[in-house]
């Protein structure tokens, strides 16, 4: 595994157009080392057997079911619209006469 040098965060930084102080830099340095030995760690431990999960436990319940309910009428649709006729509601134009 290659190691997180000043060199190569400054190299990164360049690619990314990204202007850093020498302070940033060092700390970057740091931080990037951290993050590349927390992959390098969880690589070690998934392994074939291991299944890959998004989520330590499994979610239930997120979302309820998308069943068919009463609609409203059109009357109670256009109830609270500020302009309609009758059986759609009414905007103002924006597209050009091309359309």
């Amino acid at each position: 595994m290659s190691e997180i040098t000043p060199e190569r965060v400054q190299h990164l930084a360049m690619l990314a157009r990204i202007a850093l102080t020498d302070d940033e830099v060092q700390r970057l340095t740091g931080e990037l080392g951290a993050i590349v030995d927390a992959v390098a760690t969880v690589q070690q431990v998934a392994t074939p057997d291991v299944p890959a999960t998004s989520h330590p436990i499994p979610l239930v319940g997120g979302m309820r079911v998308d069943e068919p309910g009463e609609a409203l009428t059109t009357e109670q649709a256009l109830a609270g619209a500020p302009d309609h006729d009758g059986s759609r509601f009414r905007v103002t134009a924006i597209l050009g006469e091309e359309q």
